[in-house]
């Protein structure tokens, strides 16, 4: 068994029910005066999201506008997981495989999401799962998503006190941007039908495994 497991979060850990997507377009309405442009999440980082926002708007000075637009996005995201009436869940077999994982000692659990931090660590929270991750990349670290294999497996090696080949890293995720992701920097992946992709869809992106919830895991 691998020993270090990345895990992607929307459509592989849980379904927010689209309280992720709502809270960008409120946040996007409160910073710039609009819903901007038709989003498409299913393996992007919030990070490349926000710029296509702003390109949208035709701002392309940043400064502080994506810090601001993140904050707002933050508030409205925790509200919305809260009180927003967005029936969420936590996706088939997700918290029972982070349990029998956890539970082994030489397995490292780590998170390699498009979320920004923040995201990451509210969701996580909300859905119950956030004491199975203690380090992660995110989309707040790169706007390409195949640049954080990297970085997950420096904080990988930094949390564990250890290095881990490219044979011993597993990288779960329900998109064909989680299976390059895993590719960039050899990684074993495991794309699970519980997203946007059908099993069948999936497969064509040739993965190491394609399985239908991550009940076939345990």
């Amino acid at each position: 068994m691998a020993s270090l497991w990345l895990f992607d979060i929307d459509g592989t850990l849980v379904d927010t029910a689209g309280a992720g997507m709502r809270s960008l377009q409120e946040a996007a309405v409160e910073c710039f005066g609009g819903t901007g442009p038709e989003l498409d999440l299913a393996g992007s980082t919030d990070l490349g999201v926000v710029n296509g926002i702003l390109s949208h708007f035709d701002i392309h000075e940043p400064n502080g506008h994506i810090e601001a637009f993140f904050d707002v996005y933050l508030q409205r995201l925790e509200w919305n997981l809260a009180h927003g009436g967005f029936p969420g869940r936590v996706l088939p077999g997700a918290e029972p495989l982070l349990e029998r994982l956890a539970a082994t000692p030489e397995i490292h659990l780590g998170l390699l999401t498009g979320n920004i931090a923040g995201g990451a660590a509210a969701k996580m929270r909300h859905f119950g799962l956030d004491r199975f991750f203690p380090f992660g990349a995110y989309g707040c670290d790169h706007a390409d998503r195949n640049l954080l294999g990297p970085v997950a497996l420096e904080r990988a090696i930094a949390h564990a006190g250890r290095d881990f080949t490219p044979d011993e890293i597993v990288v779960v995720g329900d998109t064909p941007k989680d299976i390059a992701c895993a590719k960039a920097f050899g990684a074993t992946c495991v794309a699970v039908a519980t997203g946007k992709f059908s099993a069948k869809e999936l497969e064509q992106f040739h993965p190491t495994r394609v399985v239908e919830t991550l009940e076939v895991l345990l």
